[in-house]
Order: C-alpha cells, then sequence, then structure tokens
C-alpha cells in the first residue's frame, strides 16, 4: 500500500515531522528567547548569575549555553507533543506560555536541583524564582513561534495528497 492511499501514513510522517520540528524551535528559542530575558534581567540587576554562559558543564565539559540549548530541544519536543492538537487553535499561545512557565520550571526546581546539589526551587529566594518562572515562559513563547514558523513552513511545503472524486 502506498503512502498515498494510507492517511495514517501521512498523519504519522507529519507528526513525526512535527516533533523533530519541536526539538530545532526548542533549542533555536534558548539562545534568542531564554537567554535574551536572561540578558535583560541581569543588566536589570534582577538576575544573579549571566546569561551567554561557556562555563563547561559536567559530565562532558559541554559549555552551558550548549547544554541549555540541547535540553530546550528535548523540551521543545514535550512542547510539540503537547501543543499539536492546538496547532490552528486560539488556545495554542496560552499553552504554549503556561507549558513554558510550569513545566519545565517545576521539573528544573524539583528534579534537576537536587541532581546537581542545589536548593530546590532557587532556595525559594523569589528573585531567582521569578527568574526561573520569566526565562522559562519566553522560552515556551518562543519555541511556540519558532515551531509554528518552521511547522507552518514545513506544511506549506509538503505536496498535498490528490482528493479522489
Amino acid at each position: 500500500m502506498s503512502m498515498a492511499a494510507n492517511p495514517d501514513v501521512h498523519a504519522t510522517a507529519r507528526s513525526g515531522r512535527w516533533l523533530a520540528v519541536g526539538f530545532v524551535a526548542g533549542a533555536v528559542a534558548v539562545p534568542i528567547f531564554h537567554q535574551g530575558v536572561l540578558a535583560l534581567l541581569y543588566a536589570a540587576g534582577l538576575a544573579a548569575r549571566p546569561p551567554y554562559s561557556t562555563t563547561p558543564t559536567a559530565p562532558f565539559g559541554v559549555p552551558q549555553l550548549w547544554s541549555l540549548a540541547f535540553w530546550g530541544g528535548v523540551w521543545g519536543i514535550v512542547l510539540a507533543a503537547f501543543l499539536a492538537a492546538a496547532r490552528s487553535r486560539p488556545g495554542y499561545w496560552w499553552r504554549a506560555l503556561l507549558f513554558g512557565a510550569v513545566a519545565p520550571t517545576l521539573v528544573a526546581w524539583f528534579v534537576v536541583a537536587p541532581l546537581k546539589g542545589q536548593p530546590l526551587a532557587g532556595g525559594w529566594q523569589p528573585a531567582a524564582m521569578l527568574t526561573a518562572i520569566l526565562v522559562n515562559t519566553a522560552w515556551g513563547v518562543g519555541a511556540a513561534l519558532v515551531l509554528r514558523l518552521l511547522g507552518g513552513a514545513m506544511d506549506s511545503a509538503r505536496p498535498q495528497p490528490h482528493s479522489v472524486q
């Protein structure tokens, strides 16, 4: 059976491409949106850590910015799956905003921080907590924007199946 005759194959291929674009969107959103907001907060004296850090990360010594971009890509796949049902609905942007503000922030606070020997939730310091929420919200909206731009271009560039009359 050909792909043209099986709409499920098209849907699976589309969803696979959507998730791949999600990785790219999430990775690209880190230096532009996540680190961009961190740069603004740092310049205003509201964030303790500078943006665009190239400090080596454990265990492989990868610069922090590249590590963040990789994990932004992984989160981008999750975001793409979360947004797939809302691709053409008004709730798309609210879902992206809420996802960015909540999911990566909670995981960073309660999973990643303990694994790195850091205090939970930024040590419960309001400035650190607000910084995390703001940079992750910016990442979520930015990744959704890139996902919509690249995902939409991907959909419009794809040949449409011929309808049978």
